[in-house]
């Protein structure tokens, strides 16, 4: 008989615990770095390396979280089918590069007001914003194609170096006794550049050459999807920036809000670790025509969002203020009742993850964007109403994600009907968008 350890690891998508080791050490550092960094500058510096850290994880995982998603899907479709990765990684890297560049260029042209709005004229910030784009931008693009090809060892091991080196940086920097703003935030470009260096190899060497991809499969759904993602970063990180532009005195609130997230958000670092193995499940489940896979696999990773959101809640709201006090050196500004409201968005938010890969699968990038775009109405509204900056800010997470996931239970009905007649229909769609692709020579990782 099995014990119920077992049966959530045989529910979960093949792969999972293999990236959750290297998922569990980067989730771990993003607490450490930050603690550390809490402890070691004044509380002036801690709100400009918050509020970096939250522009790095939210505008930067909007515009390159994207290519590694597109990369999964199209590379796991396609390796179901048998073709190698070796083009569709040439164009990919190409692609990457020139949103890279695009992206550094604009950082550049702006650096003066981006320092005085976001960084109390400290232009050294921005550079280090440039640089954390940068490892972004590589570590992601890697990831999507080890993902697709179902190298989840390789993707794990990138993760847990990545988190590794952030771990021992940030502890090096607090035995120094550093005391600088730019030596936290670099933290955030060497170590994702360094992981993706040293697992580099172990990529190449499973890259197989094969059919010549069309720019426009690698690139007809990533527009959209880069809108989505970013619109998703708001919701997820707006509190902290919403903060900093309705409060920008308070420093106190805007670290301990961003502390708090981080705390809220475990479950969400533990939901890293199934959303690769997801996507390439789901992808070669369609790819195939296998709608009971699909349909299964989508169950039961809601049912394992379900528990996980509940598992990392309650400690959350129970001992929340005091742990960021004592992990964080924050100031005791928030309450149990703001970590029962970031925790029930959290909830929320890995629902609407969910929901928008199954979506993606069927390449409704359209439909995910406007689910987006209206929780991000909602959230803005709620921001705007009045009362406390600390309440508003916390409720409107809680609401985007929400009213997100409601569009996407009625879009994803919309793309897969529930009946078994009305199913049929989709499949052949799905099969028929699908096979011209592969005929045209797609290769993804």
């Amino acid at each position: 008989m099995k014990n119920p350890l077992t049966k959530v690891a045989a529910a979960l998508p093949p792969g999972t615990l293999a990236v959750a080791g290297g998922t569990v050490v980067l989730g771990a550092a993003s607490y450490i770095h930050l603690g550390v960094a809490g402890h070691s500058l004044s509380v002036d510096d801690m709100a400009n390396v918050s509020l970096l850290w939250t522009i790095v994880m939210s505008v930067g995982i909007g515009v390159f979280f994207p290519i590694e998603q597109e990369l999964t899907r199209i590379v796991a479709a396609r390796a179901a089918l048998g073709h190698g990765a070796g083009p569709v990684l040439r164009r990919a890297t190409l692609l990457t590069g020139a949103i890279l560049g695009a992206v550094l260029l604009a950082i550049g042209v702006g650096s003066g007001p981006i320092a005085d709005l976001m960084f109390h004229g400290d232009r050294s910030l921005v550079f280090a914003l440039g640089g954390a784009f940068a490892g972004m931008a590589v570590c992601y693009l890697t990831r999507g194609v080890l993902a697709g090809l179902g190298r989840f060892g390789a993707y794990g091991t990138q993760l847990g170096i990545d988190g590794g080196l952030r771990i021992g940086l940030a502890f090096g920097c607090g035995l120094a006794g550093v005391h600088s703003a730019l030596a936290f935030s670099l933290i955030l470009a060497a170590a994702p550049i360094a992981a993706t260096v040293v697992t580099l190899p172990a990529l190449l060497r499973v890259v197989k050459p094969g059919p010549r991809i069309p720019w426009s499969e690698l690139c007809s759904g990533l527009g959209l999807l880069i809108c989505s993602t970013l619109l998703s970063q708001v919701v997820v990180n707006a509190a902290v920036v919403s903060t900093k532009l309705l409060a920008p005195s308070d420093s106190a609130l805007i670290a301990a809000l961003l502390n708090a997230l981080v705390l809220a958000r475990v479950p969400l670092f533990v939901f890293g670790s199934l959303q690769a193995s997801l996507l390439n499940g789901l992808s070669a489940a369609i790819a195939v025509g296998d709608r009971a896979a699909f349909s299964g696999m989508l169950r039961r990773i809601g049912a394992a969002v379900g528990l996980l959101g509940v598992l990392g809640g309650i400690p959350a709201v129970a001992l929340g203020p005091w742990l960021i006090q004592v992990l964080f050196g924050a100031k005791p500004v928030l309450g149990c009742l703001d970590f029962f409201w970031m925790s029930a968005g959290t909830v929320a938010y890995m629902f609407a993850m969910v929901l928008g890969q199954a979506l993606m699968v069927f390449k409704r990038h359209n439909l995910q964007l406007l689910c987006w775009a209206v929780g991000t109405g909602v959230l803005a509204g709620v921001t705007f109403l009045p009362g406390e900056v600390a309440t508003r800010v916390i409720l409107a997470y809680a609401a985007g994600s929400v009213a997100t996931v409601l569009g996407m239970l009625a879009a994803l009905r919309h793309s897969f009907p529930g009946s078994p007649a009305k199913q049929a229909a989709p499949a052949q769609s799905a099969s028929e968008q699908t096979m011209p692709t592969l005929s045209a020579g797609v290769v993804g990782e």
